[in-house]
């Protein structure tokens, strides 16, 4: 396993707790008949590509890797050693499969994107800000699909129908996280999309504290930030994505080969906001988007 965050980040270890558990379910126990390596990057993509190139040097059966770069940088270093991946978001356009339904290379996997996220990011800012006409779209500089116009384009796309303008905001440090947000400060209409990557996952906590600190509106692509005190999110279930990767992998031991096997789109979404945050902000939820909520924090 190949992952870009920390080992100690509680996130992390869930999702990390949940394959295992899966793998254990369909008949392999670490220890037993399966030996697990996981490699992590603790936040720093610059190790990535050193992390890949030794992971591959081990020889494994196979290979769980998270997010785009990391996926990209295992797939240089073989073609031969199957790799399945997980919060993907485009695998054909960064050209890591060939199709998603026969991905015909050693790459196969789970995908976090579909092409209503954009307006979906768009209307809850809307639902929850309605004063919003400026949106900064934040991405990393170097690790979001597509060097950020994945997600740029479908958030552009959905934009006119909304009526508000949008502002690419790739950020890598913590300089640019304070400068993206402060920059937006000074005009009330504005709010953030934060599209998922490895860099901006990593960076949650700046970029959540820095929306605090300059009362700006932000959306997030994943749960476990609105439940570490950012505003609202709409994504998919990174979990559910670990445990329907340990059914390619138990299938990839067996035998099959992972060239055939389609790579999946997420199926399970999940919408959650944060009561206590809206009310810092100033901001009023409107009931009936609380009743849409899958989790609603007090």
């Amino acid at each position: 396993m190949l992952i870009p965050s920390s080992p100690d980040d509680k996130e992390s270890q869930t999702e990390y707790s949940a394959f295992i558990s899966a793998l254990q379910q369909l008949g392999w126990t670490n220890g037993q008949n399966l030996e697990i390596n996981a490699l992590w990057a603790n936040g720093d993509t610059s190790m990535i590509g050193h992390l890949a190139e030794e992971l591959v040097a081990r020889q494994p059966a196979v290979i769980l890797a998270r997010a785009t770069p990391v996926t990209a940088a295992l797939r240089k270093e073989t073609h031969t050693i199957p790799i399945v991946f997980v919060v993907v978001s485009d695998p054909v356009g960064d050209g890591l499969v060939d199709t998603v339904a026969r991905p015909g290379s050693n790459v196969t996997g789970f995908t976090n994107a579909e092409a209503s996220l954009g307006g979906k990011w768009l209307q809850l800012l809307k639902n929850v800000a309605p004063n919003t006409k400026r949106v900064a779209v934040v991405f990393g500089r170097t690790t979001s699909p597509g060097g950020g116009n994945y997600y740029l384009r479908l958030i552009e796309g959905a934009a006119k129908s909304f009526s508000v303008s949008v502002i690419a905001s790739p950020v890598q440090s913590a300089d640019d996280v304070q400068h993206t947000v402060a920059s937006l400060a000074v005009d009330s209409e504005s709010g953030l999309i934060i599209t998922p990557d490895a860099t901006t996952t990593s960076q949650r906590k700046l970029i959540v504290d820095a929306a605090a600190a300059y009362r700006v509106p932000a959306i997030y692509p994943y749960r476990f930030i609105p439940e570490e005190g950012g505003l609202a999110s709409y994504g998919v279930d990174v979990t559910d994505l670990y445990r329907r990767a340990a059914g390619y992998v138990d299938r990839i031991l067996r035998g099959e080969n992972p060239s055939e096997l389609p790579v999946q789109a997420p199926t399970k979404f999940e919408f959650v906001i944060n009561l206590t945050t809206a009310k810092k902000l100033g901001l009023t939820i409107p009931a009936s988007l609380m009743s849409l909520a899958d989790e609603l924090i007090e």
